[in-house]
């Protein structure tokens, strides 16, 4: 039985401090890598080194959309920072309407220009949406996002959501929100999209699943977001474990390790 953590941020302060033990735990809990994302290009290279340093760490490079006050990523910057064996995926990027408000054309902007940057790099793309869903969708056909693929991470959105990003080529990634109890509809999406488009993920710090709810996240939590998608779906969470590192493989392009 093995797990792969497709969306974290471990080199922020809260884990980055305890990486011996981070490392450590996710070996206990049978978890064998992750994939960490960068946020904003002043950090990247702490990502970068991360991934450089151990063999079951990746890395992505990208700026978060909530951050404003940061370096903007052309394309050219992008591509150039992705041309490196352990950047494995461009974001993550996307749409946020619900932190901040006013104009936001720089966020669409800046969305249109990691799609470009992932389809020029040829590596996958991370999107992060949140109530901007109809604008997330409409921007990833006009730029042709569907032709290189990604995840839709920590995804919280609908079924009808769920099924235009898989019809566009996406895979559908759940994090700990699926194992709080309020979460039904979320459930239910979990249920029924194919397995074949099921990633896993903790994007510790935040979010840690039940029985962790509001304790510090980690790649070792990963294993109850498996064990909630394989009791909604009715199957032993090794398939669950097993099919979601084989997809992480294959939309990634690294080598299946478990």
């Amino acid at each position: 039985m093995s797990f792969i953590d497709s969306h974290c941020h471990i080199n922020f302060p809260e884990l980055a401090a305890d990486m011996p033990g981070v490392l450590e735990r996710m070996m206990q809990n049978d978890v064998v890598g992750a994939l960490c994302v960068s946020v904003n290009l002043a950090d990247f290279p702490q990502v970068l080194a991360l991934a450089e340093q151990h063999p079951n760490v990746f890395a992505s490079v990208g700026v978060h959309p909530d951050y404003e006050d940061v370096e903007e990523p052309s394309v050219a910057r992008l591509v150039a920072l992705a041309d490196h064996p352990k950047v494995i995926a461009i974001g993550e990027t996307g749409l946020d309407y619900f932190r901040l408000t006013g104009d936001l054309e720089w966020q669409r902007t800046r969305f249109r220009n990691h799609i470009q940057a992932a389809r020029q790099s040829g590596k996958p793309l991370i999107i992060h949406t949140r109530s901007a869903a109809e604008d997330t969708l409409r921007i990833m056909r006009e730029e042709n996002a569907s032709d290189i693929g990604g995840v839709m991470h920590c995804f919280t959105e609908s079924q009808q959501v769920a099924d235009a990003a898989i019809e566009m080529g996406f895979y559908i990634s759940f994090s700990g929100i699926v194992t709080f109890k309020n979460a039904k509809a979320l459930k239910e999406v979990a249920r029924t999209i194919p397995l074949e488009r099921i990633l896993i993920e903790t994007d510790a710090p935040y979010l840690a699943p039940t029985p962790h709810r509001g304790k510090l996240n980690q790649p070792a939590f990963v294993r109850h977001v498996a064990e909630e998608v394989a009791n909604l779906r009715g199957v032993d969470v090794n398939e669950i474990g097993i099919r979601s590192s084989e997809n992480f493989a294959r939309l990634f392009k690294v080598k299946y390790f478990s």
